[in-house]
């Protein structure tokens, strides 16, 4: 029996990695692939596999956002995203709350809740996944103007501990009634503080211990880093802070800082998110079951629409009213608030508890997710063009050599494009005057590599490796006017 199990999970596995190609190709986002091949291999589909259990759906739905989350902070660029910290800091708190109570208003009168259900329905399709939005603007070859991308980035991956707050808070008030509302704010402040704190000082411990730890096998190094990550999450749990707020900003610590196999733990971290992504999709798609979707249709367009034209908008706007965004980079963030997982998470915390309308509200959070990921997820690129906030992607070239820094080792590896119109065009590098402690590692040519020595000739669109300190490569760009990547 057991290797029925595993042939089938391999095979679900195998179709959605064949599928994502789908995604590169059409511009589909990859999430509503696995969903609707959940959705086809479950019960109501063709492969009729029954499940219905919404505490395993659960299980493997937050420790996969707990692995996708800590991805997310250490493939986020600081440098990027603190020039946006105030304008994403607003969109994850004061913007989930605004579209939470403008959803939760419109559903509480249009499907006959109570506020307090209603609420809580808008809360847990309050949070945002931008990893489906960059997928599409990849798979399109498109690149986002300004300070669009790193904003949208922020966001998304930290709007969901408040959405999950605002979920888990509700459903409290609704199984005890005599709780009161102000508690909630006390407990909102205690949750991201003690998140924030754990989640930078979970950071800096897993650096150090990476870099102190010298272990003999390379390959327990993403042992190491995963055991600290859920760690941390349980951790704050138990001392009241927000654990998917604190793997997330240690993701962002660690990533930011130079480590041993950084490379290599990079793309451990990023395999595991993606197979983290594929599990809960297929999970979550099994567990819904579509014919129980076909009721909803009508209200469920009703939600969906509110929340994409008028809700998201509104939150928006207000939360970056202070910003200098203008009116179109505005506009677009709001139609690229893609839901995602999260929500389809969050609506199994009702199921769970066992509230009156929790199968109401999983099957229209299911049918709104559906809806977002179809009509916004595929009509990025072209909402991109129409409000002229898109520019070329630039493709980052991948070298065939990697560097592991070391404690001691003050100089890095960096990229050195050198323009058509450069003084140093039709120079060797021997007659550069380059420092001693700044080396050319490697030429970038066209589509090819060249492996340079003192008497290499550099061409107007040549990129250099270089291996060197921050004060010598300042420099030598200083004396060549020349620019990094």
């Amino acid at each position: 029996m057991n290797e029925y199990v595993l042939i089938g999970a391999s095979v679900l596995l195998l179709i959605s990695v064949l599928v994502s190609k789908i995604s590169d190709r059409f511009g589909v986002p990859a999430l509503l692939l696995f969903l609707i091949l959940g959705m086809l291999a479950g019960s109501d589909g063709p492969g009729g596999v029954y499940f219905d259990d919404p505490a395993i759906a659960q299980f493997i739905g937050v420790n996969a956002l707990v692995l996708i989350l800590f991805s997310g902070g250490l493939s986020t660029e600081w440098k990027l995203v603190r020039s946006v910290i105030k304008e994403g800091l607003l969109l994850s708190t004061f913007g989930v709350f605004v579209t939470a109570l403008a959803v939760g208003l419109f559903t509480s009168s249009l499907l006959g809740l109570s506020l307090i259900e209603g609420l809580l329905l808008g809360s847990i399709v309050s949070s945002t996944d931008a990893a489906a939005v960059f997928s599409v603007l990849r798979s399109k070859g498109i690149n986002l103007k300004g300070t669009l991308k790193p904003l949208l980035e922020l966001e998304s991956g930290s709007n969901d501990p408040m959405a999950i707050f605002l979920t888990v808070g509700l459903i409290q008030l609704i199984t005890r009634p005599d709780l009161p509302l102000l508690s909630l704010v006390g407990l909102f402040i205690q949750q991201m503080l003690v998140g924030a704190a754990l989640g930078y000082g979970a950071g800096r411990a897993i650096l150090f211990l990476v870099n102190g730890l010298k272990l003999g096998y390379e390959g327990l190094y993403p042992v190491l880093t995963l055991s600290l990550v859920f760690l941390a999450f349980g951790l704050t749990n138990v001392v009241g802070g927000n654990g998917f707020l604190a793997v997330y900003l240690a993701g962002i610590v660690l990533g930011n800082h130079d480590f041993i196999h950084k490379r290599s733990l990079l793309r451990f971290h990023d395999g595991l998110a993606w197979i983290m992504q594929i599990a809960m999709f297929l999970t979550l798609g099994l567990l819904v079951f579509p014919s129980r979707l076909v009721p909803i249709i009508g209200v469920g367009l009703l939600i969906a629409g509110w929340l994409m034209f008028v809700a998201r908008p509104i939150s928006i706007f207000m939360g970056l009213m202070p910003s200098a965004l203008n009116w179109r980079e505005k506009t677009f963030i709001s139609w690229v608030g893609l839901r995602g997982a999260a929500p389809i998470i969050l609506a199994t915390f009702p199921l769970l508890a066992g509230l009156q309308q929790a199968n109401l509200i999983f099957n229209v959070v299911f049918f709104v997710v559906l809806t977002s990921v179809l009509l916004q997820g595929t009509s990025i690129p072209l909402i991109a063009r129409w409000l002229k906030v898109d520019a070329p992607a630039i493709p980052k070239r991948v070298y065939p050599i990697e560097f592991t820094p070391m404690d001691g080792l003050k100089s890095e590896l960096k990229e050195l494009p050198i323009p058509l119109d450069s003084s140093i065009v039709g120079k060797a590098i021997v007659e550069l005057g380059l420092p001693n402690d700044f080396l050319v590692v490697l030429i970038a040519r066209d589509n090819d590599f060249l492996l340079p020595s003192g008497g290499t000739v550099l061409q107007g669109g040549d990129t250099l490796l270089v291996l060197s300190d921050e004060k010598s490569l300042d420099k030598v760009r200083i004396e060549h006017h020349l620019a990094l990547v």
